[in-house]
């Protein structure tokens, strides 16, 4: 399951400690473009990488995928760089890839941030926007823009829309997607599940959440608590689930002040 990364040196500040590698885990219709703020506030504190899931961005298309399979992925391409131990940044389906990988391998992630998603089961919360998604012909527009205006009566949400469209590209003959719709949609009920683990992640964790976005709920704590025991929690006010791409400045400095201070 061969991933598309970018990886970036610390920036040659000598004011700046050296720290552990940072991996950045993208969520559910994105890429890793979609965590270039962060990527960019890290630079100069740590080596940054930045990875494409499986089935997303540049990433190999796969039939199959579960949290373990994607987890397995990653420790494998931090292998591969010769990294031992490093943190972990993941949103929405990237932070229980983050999870998955800290429940199965502890011994390899020194900090761990998830933002706006608990290690729980989720009932379906993107039926219509996958519907939709398979509804629209592609071979009938021709920019981002056309697109938008069909998919405008089923995913009302302009934020949504604009999110999901960034993986529209154009190729030699049309549009298309740059994620794996189809595999997207054969494994949506894997990607409703919670991480798997017959024990806890006991190292240092924080879980940031969207004031606005119902994606972690008070009765999520006992699971949170359970699995990562050494765990703090910080909301991010007037902010929904793509709380870093909302509240950018406050979400990289809670980050930084986590992982560096």
């Amino acid at each position: 399951m061969s991933l598309h990364y970018v990886f970036k040196e610390q920036s040659q500040d000598q004011t700046h400690v050296q720290h552990s590698p940072v991996v950045l885990l993208h969520g559910l219709f994105g890429s890793l473009e979609n965590l270039n703020a962060i990527f960019k506030s890290l630079q100069p504190c740590c080596d940054v990488i930045a990875i494409d899931l499986p089935n997303h961005g540049r990433s190999k298309h796969v039939d199959t995928v579960s949290y373990v399979q994607m987890s397995e992925a990653v420790s494998e391409l931090m292998a591969e760089l010769g990294i031992d131990k490093f943190s972990i940044v993941g949103h929405s389906m990237g932070g229980k890839v983050a999870m998955q990988l800290a429940l199965s391998k502890p011994q390899c992630i020194d900090k761990l941030v998830i933002a706006d998603i608990a290690p729980v089961a989720y009932t379906p919360k993107h039926n219509e926007v996958l519907e939709a998604l398979k509804a629209l012909d592609l071979s009938s527009v021709n920019n981002r823009k056309a697109a938008d205006i069909l998919l405008q009566p089923v995913i009302p949400e302009l934020g949504v829309r604009n999110f999901i469209l960034k993986s529209l590209i154009k190729t030699d003959n049309n549009m298309a997607w740059r994620f794996n719709l189809q595999g997207i949609i054969d494994n949506y009920a894997n990607l409703n599940l919670a991480p798997i683990s017959d024990g806890a992640y006991p190292g240092p964790a924080l879980f940031i959440k969207g004031e606005n976005s119902d994606y972690i709920e008070a009765q999520h704590r006992p699971a949170i608590v359970r699995l990562f025991p050494n765990s703090k929690a910080h909301v991010i006010g007037n902010a929904g689930h793509w709380l870093h791409a909302e509240k950018p400045e406050q979400f990289n400095r809670i980050v930084h002040r986590f992982l560096f201070g």
